[in-house]
């Protein structure tokens, strides 16, 4: 249980800094939320709980091929906060993000990259 606790707090730790870094930098905020330290953490929980190396590199596949068709959002989401404020700007980029990830995983499927 102790070490269920200590992850939780480890993991929960990281997004309050990341989002303390934002409000006192944007390029340091932003910097730090770009490197894959979620995916790092979980690779560590993962090895740590005896998990087989196949399902460690599967994590780590499977998470490159679903962080490519998130990367629009990233642009589209500062470009509508300024029209059509936080909470629409969010769910459209959001929803936008839903269909562009759904469309690449339909073109990769042709080529064996199961997505679905």
């Amino acid at each position: 249980m102790h070490y269920l606790i200590i992850k939780y707090l480890i993991s929960a730790g990281l997004v309050v800094l990341v989002s303390e870094l934002a409000k006192r930098s944007d390029k340091l905020g932003g910097l730090i939320a770009a490197l894959p330290l979620v995916t790092v953490l979980a690779l560590i929980w993962l090895y740590l709980e005896g998990q087989p190396t196949s399902k460690i590199a599967n994590h780590a596949y499977y998470t490159f091929w679903y962080v490519l068709p998130t990367l629009p959002m990233f642009l589209i989401f500062p470009y509508l906060l300024s029209k059509w404020g936080f909470v629409l700007s969010l769910l459209a980029s959001v929803l936008i993000t839903a269909l562009v990830f759904f469309l690449f995983a339909l073109a990769l499927k042709p080529f064996g990259v199961d997505l679905l």
